[in-house]
């Protein structure tokens, strides 16, 4: 049977575009599954939002992510997960070490970035690291990741700090250290897209379009562009936190359920009860 590395591989080798949904937990990993999704991307952000309640500001640690990630595991454990490695979570070493513990643990592939760490203490800029300690810690993923297979996502933030030049001149670099998928983040307009795409030399590009800052293409404009990988992480993750706002106004003015609850009947099938009893029944002492 293929491994996950390996079914990503055969995925993205195939014409079209992959859209990822941003999981962070059982339920969402099991519901993206559900709606036929069969890749997904574990988000930073979306598990800082739902672990701290707060911003994506790098006070996630590793063992918190990984925790994230064999939740999503359990629940959806056919779906190709590309894991949010974030900077490594420390040096060439650190790399290596989240590499090998999300390859073991069947992610199909893993974003490392350039970013420094421990961040400066403000939210603003996303300051990196030299180029050459850059392409030090992407090398180090690449040699961990020959354990187990899983695919390398290599990213740069430096566009905003540094700028494109330099932000193409390390994707090109990352492409030809041997990783496996590539992503040019916060570029300026809808061009950066497409050199981003083309410094890749041909390898995937992976990008978020999600709405934010910037210049958010469409699925139809960043097909047109290159990218081969679109994730959203704020697809579930806002409308949900509207819905919770609204249940608990609905409470605060005296009610028991907002219009977006789901009914009683409706709740029980998606939380899994009718499931759950009819997997129980072999075992039951009538």
């Amino acid at each position: 049977m293929p491994t996950a590395p390996e079914r990503m591989r055969a995925l993205l080798a195939q014409p079209g575009f992959v859209t990822m949904p941003a999981v962070w937990d059982g339920l969402t990993a099991r519901l993206s599954a559900e709606a036929g999704f069969e890749t997904a991307f574990l988000s930073g952000s979306c598990c800082a939002a739902s672990r701290l309640g707060g911003p994506d500001l790098d006070l996630i640690s590793f063992a918190e992510m990984f925790d994230s990630f064999n939740m999503v595991r359990g629940a959806a454990p056919n779906t190709l997960v590309l894991a949010d490695g974030d900077h490594g979570y420390g040096n060439a070493m650190n790399v290596q070490r989240t590499v090998r513990a999300y390859g073991r643990a069947g992610a199909a592939a893993i974003l490392i970035e350039d970013k420094i760490t421990p961040r400066a203490l403000t939210s603003a800029g996303k300051p990196c690291i030299t180029r050459d300690e850059a392409r030090m810690k992407i090398r180090a993923a690449i040699d961990a990741a020959k354990d187990s297979g899983i695919l390398i996502l290599a990213r740069t933030d430096c566009r905003p700090t540094q700028g494109i030049d330099e932000a193409l001149a390390r994707i090109e670099m990352y492409a030809k250290e041997g990783a496996d998928i590539l992503f040019l983040d916060s570029p300026a307009t809808h061009e950066e897209y497409r050199m981003g795409v083309e410094a890749a030399g041909g390898k995937p590009c992976f990008n978020v379009l999600s709405p934010g800052p910037g210049p958010i293409p469409s699925r139809e404009e960043a097909i047109a562009l290159g990218v081969k990988i679109g994730t959203y992480p704020t697809i579930m993750l806002s409308p949900a936190a509207n819905a919770m706002l609204q249940g608990l106004a609905a409470l605060k003015a005296g009610g028991n359920a907002s219009d977006l609850a789901l009914s009683g009947a409706a709740h029980r099938e998606l939380m899994g009860y009718p499931a759950y009893d009819e997997m129980a029944k072999p075992y039951r002492l009538d």
